[in-house]
């Protein structure tokens, strides 16, 4: 993979149908000695990297080609050092920037709803200290909210993932009308907070908690991200609205969210 090799990539990515001016929208111009478009109607130069995560990158573009590709084929996840240690763009700094610039580039806006029959769990994550309770009511403990579109036979479908504050009907509600589309059959266990479903405009079907097999998968995967990503150093901070919250001095709630919906993403452009 050469960098000249990169730039042409780009260039079709940007342009399927040949190049187009951003100032005039002319479809002709010729290329420079530094690699620009110059538009032979307006003269004006345009570069293939103008307005992308690359725009103005000092680093060369089969770098960032190859860490888009350890990025995106981490089954369980990466975090910045690790990153720097595999492709080496860089120091601690420049490959923590890159991490999050490309999470937030893989994040697809005004994502559907799901829909169909979707199974729905929760599951507790973080806060287990030594010596500690555990499970349900353990301190620090942040509740996610799982939905996964059930495909059977086939399989699995897509998945949403959303930090709540507790397991109340509103809570839970909440989740639902977000993320699920209203006539959807949504298969859960028999929990009280699931029980005003019918009264969104949900069909609910009650299974054994046992038989909720998509949204336990999906637990664990995200658990094992979890300890890819931040070495398991997650804790419930409930003031925080986001998908789920780190105790990690490092994360803000915004980049929380970036890495969580990146996992979501991911998983569903398998």
């Amino acid at each position: 993979m050469t960098e000249a090799a990169c730039l042409e990539y780009l260039t079709r990515l940007r342009w399927p149908d040949g190049f187009v001016c951003p100032q005039c929208r002319a479809n002709v111009a010729w290329r420079t000695s530094r690699g620009l478009w110059c538009c032979q109607r307006c003269g004006v130069q345009t570069s293939v990297t103008a307005g992308t995560i690359f725009h103005r990158t000092r680093k060369p573009l089969r770098l960032w080609f190859r860490t888009m590709w350890h990025i995106t084929t981490q089954k369980y996840g990466i975090n910045a050092l690790g990153l720097r240690r595999v492709v080496a763009p860089g120091c601690y700094e420049t490959s923590w920037q890159w991490l999050h610039k490309l999470r937030r580039a893989m994040v697809r806006p005004g994502r559907d709803r799901l829909s169909g029959y979707v199974q729905v769990d929760e599951t507790y994550v973080g806060g287990r200290k030594k010596g500690g309770k555990r499970g349900r009511g353990a301190e620090g403990k942040a509740l996610v909210v799982i939905g996964v579109e059930d495909k059977a036979p086939k399989g699995i479908g897509r998945i949403r993932l959303q930090h709540v504050a507790d397991a109340s009907a509103k809570s839970l509600g909440g989740f639902m009308q977000a993320m699920i589309e209203p006539g959807s059959v949504v298969r859960t266990d028999d929990w009280s907070g699931y029980t005003k479903l019918p009264t969104l405009g949900y069909k609910r079907e009650v299974l054994p908690s046992m038989e909720l097999k998509l949204p336990h998968l999906v637990a664990s995967l995200l658990k094992r991200w979890l300890l890819g990503i931040y070495q398991g150093a997650v804790s419930g901070l409930r003031t925080l609205p986001t998908i789920w919250t780190s105790s990690h001095s490092a994360l803000t709630a915004a980049r929380h969210a970036n890495a969580a919906n990146f996992s979501i993403d991911s998983y569903n452009r398998r």
